[in-house]
């Protein structure tokens, strides 16, 4: 039985989100800019926050799993003094409270306290699920709601500067992290209150925002305005170049028969190896001869494992 084929685009699209916006309002852009409802995004970024979005298109959403679970890094401004609904600037401010006479040492040696890992109190407005409803959509029916403690990752942290009560800073961190809670947690450090008055997320994983399409372009393209979709086809990164992130396998005849069949693949069907071969659970890309991506897997005990397959 022949492949199971896929019209196109398969890939992903890097996109600046425009402050204002959800990720879903983004996603529904992207799917009327490309023709295609197989679009999701591979991490929620908040109405106010701007930056990178990675979207996976047709077969490229197979990859959002993987992608989101790795690092991003963000740039925030904290105003002191004032604590908001959401912990961010796009709601009222709840409570107030005096700023002390900080240095920026002062606010450094505060932030050193969450390098590491930790347990971190998520945001009551938030996409997280509890019940298989989203936190923000009890809240917004008046529900009490307590958000869960979650352990999280820093990888670094810096205080950029600090001027008229507002840091500036930037943050690399693991999966699940939220800043807003970060600026709730350094304000209460520092002995007042805060909130999130800017947001931008400028790198996950190995995607940058220097590379995504401009919203004005993604906006265009959704009107149909004459060459905006070629402008943003342009832009859009092929499943082949996706995946480069990953060691590449290129299979012989019968591994490519082995992994269209969902079948183990001894590791004498590797004909070509580009990178690394992985420790077991370890992640790769599948390729043909053709250079055809045919899916994504993982060694385990000495042969490869098919975990998401290609169709395209």
């Amino acid at each position: 039985m022949g492949r199971v084929r896929r019209r196109g685009p398969h890939g992903l699209l890097l996109v600046d989100k425009p402050r204002g916006i959800t990720s879903h309002g983004a996603v529904s852009l992207a799917r009327r800019a490309l023709g295609t409802r197989t679009i999701g995004h591979g991490g929620t970024l908040d109405p106010m926050a701007t930056g990178l979005l990675v979207f996976g298109v047709g077969e490229g959403t197979k990859l959002l799993a993987m992608l989101g679970g790795q690092d991003k890094t963000y740039r925030a401004a904290l105003k002191l003094g004032q604590s908001t609904h959401t912990w961010d600037a796009d709601s009222d401010v709840v409570a107030e409270a005096s700023v002390p006479l900080l240095a920026l040492s002062d606010i450094e040696q505060a932030a050193r306290r969450f390098v590491g890992t930790y347990m971190q109190r998520a945001p009551a407005v938030s996409a997280i699920k509890r019940g298989g409803e989203a936190l923000y959509k009890k809240v917004r029916r008046g529900e009490h709601v307590e958000a869960p403690l979650r352990e999280v990752t820093v990888r670094e942290l810096r205080i950029e500067s600090y001027d008229d009560g507002v840091i500036h800073l930037w943050v690399r961190c693991a999966k699940g992290f939220y800043v807003r809670s970060l600026g709730q947690e350094l304000a209460a450090a520092l002995g007042t209150l805060g909130h999130l008055c800017a947001l931008r997320r400028e790198q996950s994983g190995d995607f940058s925002v220097d590379d995504a399409v401009a919203p004005e372009v993604l906006e265009a393209a959704a009107k149909a305005e004459d060459g905006a979709r070629e402008a943003l086809l342009a832009r859009f990164c092929e499943l082949s170049q996706a995946v480069t992130f990953l060691p590449q396998v290129v299979l012989d005849d019968e591994g490519q028969g082995h992994a269209l069949h969902g079948r183990p693949i001894p590791l004498r069907h590797i004909a070509e190896l580009r990178g690394e071969l992985p420790e077991d659970d370890g992640q790769l890309a599948l390729f043909d001869g053709c250079a055809t991506p045919l899916g994504l897997a993982i060694i385990k005990e000495g042969s490869l494992r098919v975990a998401r397959g290609f169709r395209m």
